[in-house]
């Protein structure tokens, strides 16, 4: 069924003011503070948590 009317300008900002991009939320790791997702392994040094590493290999 189509819209009897058309929705303002107003409206419609208001509906799609929630869909704006947030940051990505980065945390510093532990071991060698490179920026690395919360909850995941990081990139540069493979740390999980204590006890846990991930062997990394290197580009070159």
């Amino acid at each position: 069924m189509l819209p009897k009317r058309r929705q303002s300008r107003a409206r419609t900002r208001i509906r799609r003011s929630h869909h704006a991009m947030r940051p990505i939320n980065y945390a510093d790791c532990p071991r060698c503070n490179s920026p690395k997702l919360p909850h995941a392994a990081c990139e540069n040094c493979g740390y999980v948590r204590p006890g846990l590493s991930l062997k990394v290999e290197k580009e070159g």
